[in-house]
């Protein structure tokens, strides 16, 4: 038993490590490079790093690499997992975060540092959430709308409706792609790419409001990289001390959007309901 989840929690690791790098990465190549334009083409290639990730770890671990998709599973299906495996499943998908955003830290580096040199940019001091940007998210987007310019556009309040509110569309697919009814569930195997296109979609949307997180271990891991790496309270607790939204939005978020399609749409086995009773 322990060696079976200890296989799930490993899964976790590298499926959110995926995730996180390929996503960051391609944030990092946009801002810091300026070879993606646009948010579409970077929104595309965190939909791709998710369907590789789900398409890795699914057989292992059920692909939660989220920790409110984890605690939106426990609460509406609790008895596909005890509480120690949700903490270990959400310390696990932590770790494979914090390790994909030292890992875009090593990598790009050298055109962070030249890019905070080209735009007089102190590390760490106002401004500074712009490069802080590849690693956590912000609201508005600095590299759409200055935040000076923007806070009166997007305050807190606002930024945590849209993350809850996108995280649950999100959470609406997977659910819908878990139940065996479902005729996304029976696209053989296009599963992970129709929720990928998903969180495409979501990017496209709302990535110039919010950056688009929905998912606490996507920022909090790479925020942390960036906290030790130099930006300091930029990056935590951030501008008007806002990293709260983006762990508090998609937890709110996740259990609305998964409550909604097993309460709504779940088709429901009639015949099976007769034999309970």
């Amino acid at each position: 038993m322990q060696n079976k989840n200890l296989q799930k929690y490993v899964s976790e690791i590298i499926g959110t490590y995926i995730l996180v790098f390929v996503g960051t990465a391609s944030v990092a190549t946009a801002l810091y490079i300026g070879v993606l334009m646009g948010i579409f083409q970077v929104a595309i290639l965190w939909g791709i790093g998710l369907a590789l990730a789900i398409y890795a770890t699914a057989p292992h671990s059920g692909a939660h690499l989220n920790p409110a998709i984890t605690l939106a599973l426990y609460f509406l299906r609790k008895n596909d997992m005890d509480i120690f495996q949700v903490f270990g499943y959400i310390a696990s998908q932590l770790v494979g975060a914090i390790l994909a955003g030292i890992s875009v830290l090593i990598i790009f580096g050298p055109f962070i540092n030249r890019f905070e040199i080209l735009n007089k940019i102190t590390r760490g001091g106002e401004g500074s959430e712009l490069t802080a940007s590849a690693f956590g998210e912000y609201f508005p987007n600095p590299d759409v709308l200055p935040h000076e310019s923007g806070a009166e556009l997007v305050n807190a309040f606002h930024a945590l409706g849209v993350e809850a509110f996108g995280t649950a569309i999100l959470a609406f697919v997977i659910f819908m792609s878990l139940d065996p009814k479902s005729a996304l569930h029976k696209t053989s195997g296009l599963a992970p790419i129709i929720i990928g296109l998903t969180l495409t979609l979501l990017i496209s949307l709302f990535g110039s409001i919010t950056q688009a997180g929905w998912n606490p271990a996507r920022d909090f891991g790479p925020r942390l990289v960036a906290f030790f790496a130099g930006w300091e309270k930029i990056a935590i607790p951030g501008p008007h001390g806002g990293f709260w939204i983006y762990i508090l939005g998609p937890i709110i978020g996740a259990p609305i959007g998964g409550l909604l399609y097993d309460k709504v749409l779940k088709i429901t086995d009639k015949k099976k309901i007769t034999e309970k009773k």
